[in-house]
């Protein structure tokens, strides 16, 4: 009886310590109770949903209010990632080990928390909301190389979400602008963005967040989804600072003008204005008879995914629905302008950048991050711009992975920032875990502080006309940590 008693007492202590553990916590919607990560002292909330699943009469509709559940929710698993193409073996998926994630669904409007302080709301934790790249085709916000339980380490509370992608996305039709004449758009994946960053605004203090202090960050369309975020209207007020990562910097429309002696102030042509996408997928979807809201809402989540590239493959002609890449339609209600329209008026956000890209990345970054760092110090504001330049050693246990995923290619410095280097295959040497430990630190000293070098700053100054030096990310011949000032390194030079 005695050893009974006593199994039943240390249950008991188990089941109290579990609890203090893992702390049930009220937000919108009701409560949850979330799991430990594999850190010390650092908690995570999976699968949170921060708005209606859209499915049925909710596609293609701004997101809803949460749906209010019963007794304590258990956020121990990682929500749906919006539906997307199948990724197979190769390219991305070897570097990023795709397979775990949940099946893809129409249904994935879900967060994802890590934290040091759940439930200790006086604490006032820097917050950062990480947006996944993708194309706004592809991606979701757990996947392996956004563990974010080094940034919780860091004392910052990092949120990751899944946002719609794709043809559920980004969809534009007259219908749909007749359903809600005030607010048409067709930008429902941006409005899921500021969705999750309302949900910040209202729910992160009960993560010991300050919802006054919020970064956000992504890269490649993740990083456009930032730019898009700094010009809407609908998003000011919910963040005080920007990184953008290998999304390019400012095409300035005035010196397009002076070459090509165009107009200046034109949309940038990476933008289809909301008329032009209604009247592209309208023609799209009445090819395919599905001639009325109704049907469309109707019809099978594969036959909407399908249909774009169906419709080209036919007809041989290009839709706003086979676009690649995405870009948000400019609607004057979700996004006014462009981002390069914003940065030259004055109507961009108003808050500090970190602003780079790596090495290998395609396109002519580099200037075009001067350029927008100039932009920032002639409005008054600040940039701080950097290169990531460390090429991936590679010991040749992958042959499937091909010259894109080469040198400092694009994504490359993902791993670095949130230092989850243990989740991916390549044979790392204490260089890159010294080099990783830098980079978070800027990264999340500019979530604290707005400034990369901490309170105090240090040599990495933001990019101006006196100091046009960019922070490069380097390992040394040694493999020893190296970051330093100075012009960036160009791909294809020693």
């Amino acid at each position: 009886m005695k050893k009974i008693l006593l199994f039943l007492s240390v249950m008991a202590l188990a089941a109290c310590s579990q609890v203090k553990e893992c702390p049930v916590l009220e937000i919108e919607g009701g409560k949850i109770q979330g799991v430990t990560a594999d850190k010390e002292g650092v908690y995570v909330y999976k699968g949170i949903p921060y708005a209606a699943p859209p499915i049925g009469e909710n596609r293609w509709r701004a997101p809803q209010p949460v749906i209010p559940w019963e007794g304590v929710r258990m956020c121990d698993k990682f929500g749906h990632p919006a539906f997307q193409a199948a990724h197979y073996p190769g390219g991305y998926t070897t570097e990023w080990g795709y397979g775990d994630e949940a099946p893809y669904s129409e249904d994935c409007l879900y967060l994802n928390v890590w934290t040091k302080a759940p439930g200790e709301t006086d604490r006032k934790l820097p917050v950062a909301l990480w947006i996944f790249g993708g194309g706004l085709r592809e991606g979701w916000g757990s996947e392996p190389e956004f563990d974010g339980k080094e940034w919780a380490a860091k004392d910052v509370v990092l949120v990751s979400f899944n946002y719609r992608v794709g043809p559920f996305g980004f969809f534009a039709h007259p219908e749909l602008s007749a359903e809600d004449p005030e607010h048409a758009t067709g930008n429902w994946g941006t409005l899921d963005q500021i969705a999750a960053l309302k949900w910040v605004k209202e729910n992160i203090e009960q993560f010991g967040g300050d919802p006054d202090n919020v970064m956000i960050f992504g890269q490649s369309a993740g990083s456009r989804s930032v730019k898009f975020l700094s010009v809407s209207p609908l998003a000011r007020g919910l963040f005080n600072k920007a990184v953008v990562m290998s999304g390019s910097g400012l095409v300035d429309p005035r010196k397009q003008a002076q070459a090509s002696n165009a107009p200046a102030g034109l949309p940038s042509q990476s933008h289809l204005t909301l008329a032009q996408a209604e009247n592209s997928i309208k023609e799209v979807m009445d090819w395919a008879n599905l001639t009325d809201l109704r049907k469309m809402r109707a019809a099978s989540t594969e036959t909407i995914f399908s249909l774009g590239t169906i419709y080209t493959a036919v007809t041989g002609k290009r839709s706003a629905l086979s676009a690649m890449p995405i870009a948000p339609y400019i609607d004057n209600y979700v996004l006014p302008m462009s981002f390069d329209e914003a940065c030259v008026t004055d109507q961009l956000a108003k808050v500090p950048y970190l602003i780079g890209y790596t090495l290998n990345d395609s396109g002519n970054m580099g200037p075009q991050i001067a350029d927008f760092c100039l932009n920032r110090e002639e409005l008054g504001g600040k940039a701080y711009a950097y290169q990531f330049a460390r090429p991936l050693p590679d010991d040749g246990s992958h042959p499937e992975v091909t010259s894109r995923l080469k040198g400092a290619f694009h994504s490359s410095d993902l791993w670095y920032v949130f230092k989850s280097l243990e989740h991916c295959w390549r044979p790392w040497t204490q260089g890159d875990w010294d080099l990783s430990e830098r980079m978070l630190s800027a990264w999340s000293n500019f979530a604290k502080y707005g400034d990369p070098e901490g309170p105090d700053g240090g040599d990495w100054k933001p990019y101006t006309s006196e100091n046009p030096n960019f922070m490069v990310f380097r390992l040394d011949e040694n493999d020893a940590e190296a970051s330093f000032l100075g012009q960036p390194l160009v791909a294809g030079r020693p």
